[in-house]
């Protein structure tokens, strides 16, 4: 625009604080045109205008949120800053809905309750209920871009800033104040292409420190009476572990069983604690599961269980002995059949140990079934059922009864059957996770031999038998002369 038609306004606006455009200056200076109460107010508070000098602006305005501006805002926005949209029919019905209801009663509990289902919603209560209703109170900041001397036209009124506070007390301000950012545009269409620039700042006053620390102290306080109240749902009841201990949580699901001979197989399981181990009375060790046809995935007959079992167990941390290892709960379980006649076959014997970090595992375990040789163990299996079967399932590991220091399997006849498929979801909780001491790092320490026992149980026999002969030889180097071993190690 030409220098001489360049022009500067400013003006402070509190929240839903009106000033009138030119347009509403002429319209509600005649009293006549004053139809509703807001009219009447609109009235008087321009004569007193009038009287004091009149108004200090003259192109910035507001609509507050009781104007009609605002109601035929929220009432015809568009979905997309195109000149030719035409309205879907989801816009033009969610239009319908407004969201700023400050005179509306809440609903009485006792009412909630006993109409819980509307059989014959109105016109009005589908339009008030089919979304989520947050009261919200609306302001516009206006810009009257009409040429020098000639105000008051609606065609020239452009939104500057748009200021919303809902009901949970979140202020949105857009555009956003711009701070360090340039001003923002406004380009009219007309011959002129006039272009004007305006900054949105917040020029609130600023908190004094001890309202600030007033307001800290009401949060404080608010949010321990919401911290108890919590409490007082939760209840005392949710127990601690004590120090020293670990309580493990096994979410598991036996997921499916593939590869046997037989259809109709089910699993039958059981856990085994080893020392320092032990679990709550109510807590049940064992468990079977359905009988389950098997359907053709592939080139393999599946069962899919979809089992699921829950465990609870508690690792007591005693005194850390170098001559032995802490183990960790083992999963025994056995696969069989059952016909249409009743015949019961042994489909296979697999072990599980727990897995020793938290979390989701997946785990597929092979099975085996003992085998007799000869046909007719073959010929009884198959026309009326019955195989060899394990008089103690831990044999499948180490028996639970084996007090020796070899197991010789030697002669065992086996065959290699299916798969058991399991998903475990592994929780665990002590307190030594929450401390920084040595606590914590005696704990971990026991944990990550438990996960190396685990995850490799042939290291346990290794580290056994290295300990014991590494203790017969200190042994025999002490019963040695010291001049005897100080030659053989100078000759060494």
């Amino acid at each position: 625009r030409p220098p001489q038609e360049e022009e500067e306004e400013a003006a402070e606006v509190g929240w839903q604080e009106k000033l009138f455009s030119q347009f509403e200056v002429d319209l509600y200076r005649n009293e006549s045109a004053c139809q509703t109460p807001l009219d009447r107010q609109y009235h008087e508070e321009i004569l007193k205008l009038e009287k004091a000098g009149g108004r200090k602006n003259h192109r910035i305005f507001t609509y507050t949120d009781h104007d009609r501006f605002t109601n035929l805002e929220e009432h015809c926005q568009k979905v997309t800053d195109s000149d030719h949209e035409v309205p879907s029919y989801l816009a033009e019905r969610m239009a319908n809905v407004r969201r700023r209801r400050q005179d509306r009663r809440p609903v009485e509990a006792s009412a909630l309750k006993s109409k819980i289902i509307t059989w014959e919603p109105t016109e009005e209560f589908i339009k008030n209920n089919h979304v989520i209703n947050t009261p919200v109170q609306t302001m516009y900041i206006m810009g009257d871009l009409g040429p020098y001397g000639k105000l008051g036209h609606r065609e020239y009124e452009h939104v500057l800033c748009t200021i919303k506070v809902d009901g949970n007390g979140v202020i949105t301000v857009k555009p956003d104040f711009t701070g360090t950012q340039g001003a923002y545009r406004i380009e009219l269409d007309g011959e002129k292409r006039e272009v004007w620039k305006y900054t949105v700042e917040n020029v609130s006053v600023q908190v004094q420190p001890e309202e600030e620390e007033r307001e800290q102290s009401v949060f404080r306080d608010l949010y321990g009476r919401h911290k108890e109240y919590l409490s007082g749902l939760v209840g005392s009841e949710f127990e601690m572990t004590l120090p020293g201990t670990l309580r493990l949580f096994v979410n598991g699901e036996i997921v499916s069983a593939q590869g046997y001979e037989y259809d109709n197989i089910y699993v039958h399981f059981f856990l085994e604690l080893p020392n320092q181990w032990s679990s709550p009375a109510f807590q049940q060790l064992s468990g079977v599961t359905q009988t389950c046809a098997t359907k053709t995935v592939g080139w393999e007959n599946v069962a899919y269980f979809c089992y699921p079992f829950t465990l609870e167990m508690f690792f007591t941390q005693g005194d850390e002995s170098e001559d032995s290892l802490p183990q960790w709960p083992v999963l025994y379980f056995e696969v069989l059949s059952l016909d249409f006649w009743q015949r019961y076959r042994v489909e296979g014997y697999g072990s599980l140990v727990l897995p020793a970090s938290p979390g989701l595992h997946m785990l597929t375990i092979p099975t085996w079934r003992p085998v007799e040789l000869g046909t007719v163990a073959e010929l009884r299996r198959f026309f009326i059922g019955g195989s060899p079967e394990l008089e103690d399932i831990t044999y499948v590991r180490i028996p639970s009864t084996f007090k020796g220091e070899r197991l010789s399997r030697f002669g065992f006849r086996t065959e290699t059957t299916g798969s058991v498929t399991f998903r475990l979801y592994c929780l665990q909780q002590s307190k030594a996770f929450l401390e920084t001491s040595a606590l914590r790092q005696r704990m971990q320490s026991v944990l990550d031999r438990l996960g190396g026992f685990s995850q490799q149980s042939s290291v346990y026999d290794v580290l056994e038998a290295f300990q014991r002969a590494r203790r017969r030889m200190q042994e025999a180097r002490e019963s040695l002369p010291q001049d005897l071993i100080s030659t053989s190690a100078s000759t060494a």
